[in-house]
């Protein structure tokens, strides 16, 4: 059983051994894989190295093609969160299947809507983290994204403080590429980003990030994290203050237009640090 420093099963390296061990057996090489699977070559090679978390479908193609009902869908499934810290995973259950989901972000980018460069450079800083497990935090996170490209997507609102977008946390052509993805991002119908300037002085949301998802025949939840770990919130009381607080924070926000040219600047600021505009 493949385990991480902390003993747990990773799930993403099982999947990875599992594909290549199948591959192996049925004589077919990465090319002939993703031919038969339709997804690239590449694709495969980066979840083989562990550097992507492979999707459900690709998953149910593995079991049509290596006549395994259900197995690879399972260990999708698990390698879809296994790399994610433990009190998360909760939460990321919630958020794969929910219908609307509202963020505040004071710090940095929300994890929805992070290039997988900007992540790694976030994740980078994590304490005792080897190069193979950084790889696996970063394919995890960017699965999450897969939500927002399913045939009926949630409806996403992203708050995010100035500060967010003035924060440093890569190069500069890794922010420049990031930011142009947050301003592409915003152009989605389901997707909704507006940023509070810097301006606006003291607020409420500048005591700590915060999510709330919904879906369909639940209640809403509220997610609230610390520097240690994250709590999910149940409470229809407390999910309400939570949602007085988002709704404070959006009437200091800049329009969604407006929101979307100071994304720009910023990433023309950045361009222009790299001597190249966006």
């Amino acid at each position: 059983m493949v385990k991480n420093r902390d003993g747990r099963d990773s799930g993403l390296a099982l999947f990875a051994a599992e594909l290549q061990a199948a591959r192996s057996a049925a004589g077919l090489s990465r090319d002939e894989l993703a031919a038969r699977i339709n997804y690239s070559a590449s694709l495969v090679g980066m979840i083989e190295s562990l550097r992507r978390v492979p999707s459900l479908d690709l998953g149910q193609r593995c079991d049509q093609v290596f006549g395994t009902p259900g197995t690879f869908a399972r260990l999708q499934q698990h390698a879809r969160t296994a790399p994610l810290p433990s009190w998360f995973r909760p939460y990321a259950d919630i958020e794969a299947t929910a219908t609307q989901i509202r963020s505040w972000q004071p710090m940095v980018i929300d994890g929805l809507l992070q290039t997988e460069d900007y992540a790694r450079g976030l994740l980078s800083v994590r304490p005792n983290t080897t190069g193979e497990e950084l790889d696996e935090l970063v394919a995890a996170r960017v699965a999450r994204q897969v939500i927002l490209d399913r045939a009926a997507p949630p409806l996403l609102w992203v708050l995010m403080d100035e500060a967010v977008l003035q924060r440093q946390v890569a190069s500069a052509k890794v922010m420049h590429d990031q930011l142009l993805h947050l301003a592409e991002m915003s152009e989605r119908p389901n997707v909704t980003i507006e940023i509070v300037p810097l301006s606006a002085g003291a607020h409420g949301g500048l005591l700590g990030a915060f999510a709330i998802a919904e879906a369909e025949e639940t209640a809403r939840v509220g997610y609230l994290e610390t520097v240690t770990e994250g709590f999910i919130v149940e409470s229809a009381s407390v999910v309400s203050e939570i949602m007085l607080t988002f709704d404070t924070l959006r009437s200091e926000a800049l329009t969604r237009g407006a929101s979307r040219d100071l994304i720009m600047k910023r990433a023309e600021e950045y361009g222009s640090e790299q001597g190249y505009l966006a």
